[in-house]
């Protein structure tokens, strides 16, 4: 599990740097400020769940129960939050009018949430 989650974390953060970058410099020339600050906040919060992943696949606290639970939500939650961001913010340039996908970027988020409460409650069975 720790080689799947380390792979899966180099390729959530390669891609968040791309995508950062690409807001920085591409993206800000042809959106809205808001719709900008929407595209970042898709960015910084595939980077934090990138180093999560990290996180917790190196961590020998974790069991590997968990650390399954924690992968598929993580991946998931990135996906349909951060994902989802990114269609909605930039749907001036598709063309292509995403609303009816913005039901699963809260849903993403939950399930971002329950990954971090995992991990808790999976620490707090271990015995000392």
């Amino acid at each position: 599990m720790e080689r799947k989650m380390t792979a899966t974390a180099a390729i959530l953060g390669l891609l968040a740097i791309i995508l950062g970058a690409f807001g920085a410099h591409a993206l800000k020339k042809v959106l809205e400020p808001e719709q900008l600050v929407a595209f970042e906040t898709g960015v910084k919060y595939q980077m934090y769940h990138a180093l999560f992943l990290l996180l917790v696949g190196w961590n020998g606290l974790v069991s590997e129960k968990a650390k399954k639970t924690i992968y598929g939500l993580t991946v998931v939650g990135v996906v349909f939050f951060s994902g989802s961001i990114y269609l909605l913010s930039t749907k001036n340039l598709s063309g292509i009018d995403f609303k009816s996908i913005g039901i699963i970027t809260p849903i993403g988020g939950l399930l971002l949430i329950v990954a971090w409460f995992w991990l808790f409650i999976d620490l707090i069975r271990k015995k000392s």
